[in-house]
């Protein structure tokens, strides 16, 4: 009886074999591997872009003294530039929309800037997932105060509850959109600006 039932088990398992060997066949062809590499491509892309930081912009008139006012007053920890920015892939700052008011005609270039592409400017870590990129572009405001503008409204809340609970002077002029000025250790005005697209 055991004979027989070796033979019979041996016989399911060929014919499970058989019907699919077809579709390993299929799997394993030229065709199977590439729709394979595609897939775990994706998952890879998916991962690394998905664990990426989000990053918030803003625009300054000097970076020396953005510098002085994120690291020294702010005491905003640097952080090492996101490996996404070193293969393009940010975001368009969406510059061709923004006020002439706050661009600057010809940026000055700076020192503090480096020569890759999204890469240059000042990084600081702003919460545990979130990341300050500090570029120069931004014009002098009003009796040449320095001006950092930025389109997104979340950072520039951040940036004042950091002002607040460092007891830093400030005044809110606007709150939509945010604009509110702060002295750095200069006295020096600063004023930060969301620009609304």
């Amino acid at each position: 009886m055991t004979l027989l039932m070796f033979l019979n088990y041996t016989m399911s398992v060929t014919s499970v074999l058989g019907a699919l060997l077809p579709a390993l066949d299929s799997l394993f062809s030229t065709q199977g591997i590439m729709v394979m590499l595609l897939v775990a491509y994706a998952g890879a892309m998916w991962m690394f872009l998905s664990s990426a930081p989000k990053v918030h912009t803003i625009m300054v008139s000097d970076l020396q003294i953005a510098k002085e006012f994120y690291e020294g007053l702010l005491n905003l920890p640097v952080a090492d530039v996101p490996l996404h920015y070193y293969y393009n892939y940010e975001q368009s700052l969406g510059a061709a929309s923004l006020d002439p008011l706050y661009l600057s005609a010809t940026p000055a270039p700076s020192a503090l800037s480096g020569t890759m592409g999204g890469s240059e400017g000042l990084w600081y870590q702003l919460k545990k997932n979130t990341q300050l990129h500090v570029i120069s572009g931004a014009t002098y405001g009003h009796k040449n105060r320095q001006r950092h503008v930025c389109f997104d409204r979340d950072c520039l809340e951040t940036l004042l509850l950091r002002v607040q609970s460092r007891r830093l002077r400030f005044k809110v002029r606007s709150k939509k959109p945010i604009n509110f000025l702060v002295k750095d250790i200069e006295e020096r005005v600063i004023e930060m600006a969301e620009v609304a697209n």
